[in-house]
């Protein structure tokens, strides 16, 4: 079941989901708007071949920066935070979602990675790309995505209880930790 406005407010008043910092004029029908942060993360131009397995090939070739604003330029992809961190309970996930007023300036927000687990604590990474033929300037703090939330039955093993949680409790634009896993034949 998706949530609806007032359970979205009774469920962050009485502390089952935690949203900071919170801002009760987010709240829309059926989701709550998030904002853009100021950490930003990109890989710079080369040919460098980025290895999922291989740490140095992930992490290398990057820069970032704190802003109040960012140009994303036509085809830059960059990783940015969001100013809210939230915490979710076993019994809760959400999805991220883009603004349709962010979309049609050609920004999506992102990729692949939309979904939150249940038990997940901390700032989303946003993966930002351009696809307009034109720069945008994106501003820290500006609503820019939402998040809808779903209810399910208890997790077994929500995400905080989880011994590879790479993600938990990020307080940044977080590029990806894939090189944690175990290569399988």
């Amino acid at each position: 079941m998706i949530l609806v406005d007032w359970q979205i407010t009774d469920r962050i008043e009485r502390g089952y989901i935690g949203i900071d910092p919170y801002n009760p004029e987010l709240i829309q029908p059926n989701s709550i708007d998030i904002r853009l942060g100021n950490h930003f993360v990109w890989y710079t131009p080369g040919d460098e071949i980025i290895d999922p397995y291989i740490r140095d090939t992930v992490t290398g070739g990057t820069e970032e920066m704190t802003a109040e604003s960012i140009v994303l330029h036509p085809g830059q992809f960059v990783l940015a935070e969001t100013m809210e961190a939230i915490r979710l309970p076993d019994n809760i996930v959400a999805s991220i979602e883009g603004k349709s007023s962010i979309a049609r300036l050609g920004i999506e927000l992102h990729q692949t990675g939309g979904w939150i687990d249940a038990g997940f604590a901390g700032s989303i990474t946003l993966e930002m790309c351009n696809v307009n033929q034109r720069p945008v300037r994106m501003h820290a703090g500006m609503p820019i995505g939402q998040l809808v939330f779903y209810t399910t039955e208890r997790a077994l093993c929500p995400y905080n209880a989880k011994k590879d949680a790479k993600y938990l409790n990020q307080r940044q634009a977080t590029l990806s930790r894939y090189y944690e896993n175990k290569k399988r034949a």
